[in-house]
C-alpha cells in the first residue's frame, strides 16, 4: 500500500473509546488530506488511502473543491454519528417543549401495562 504520495503530514492520533472516532492528540492538528481530480486515474492508490484515513478526502478541480470522497467505514460512521446528532436534536427540542415524563411515573406505568 503507497500512500506516502499524499501523507506528507502525519500528526499523533489518539482513537476515542467512544465510536471508533479519530481525533488529534493535544497539540496536534489534522490536515484534510486534499488531492487534485487528476491523480483518480490511480484507483488503487486512492482506494488504499481512503482505507488509511479517517477523514473525507476532498477532490480539487482547477483549485476548486469539486468531490470527497471516503472508505465505507468513514461514511458509516458519519452516518451514524448523524443519526446521532439528530436523535439528540430531537430529544432537546422535546425537553425544551415540556414533552417529558418523570422516569419513576413511566416506569411504573410500564410495569403495570406488562404485568412486571
Amino acid at each position: 500500500m503507497n500512500v506516502s504520495k499524499y501523507q506528507k503530514n502525519k500528526f499523533p492520533l489518539q482513537k476515542w473509546p467512544y465510536y471508533g472516532i479519530i481525533r488529534p492528540l493535544k497539540g496536534a492538528e489534522i490536515m484534510p488530506q486534499i488531492i487534485p481530480i487528476r491523480d483518480l486515474k490511480n484507483t488503487s492508490e486512492i482506494s488504499a488511502l481512503c482505507r488509511a484515513s479517517a477523514e473525507p478526502i476532498f477532490i480539487t478541480k482547477n483549485g476548486y473543491g469539486d468531490m470527497v470522497i471516503m472508505s465505507m467505514e468513514t461514511y458509516e460512521k458519519y452516518l451514524y454519528l448523524q443519526d446521532v446528532y439528530t436523535k439528540l436534536d430531537t430529544a432537546e427540542k422535546d425537553i425544551a417543549e415540556g414533552r417529558t415524563r418523570d422516569a419513576r411515573e413511566s416506569l411504573r406505568t410500564l410495569r403495570q401495562k406488562h404485568g412486571i
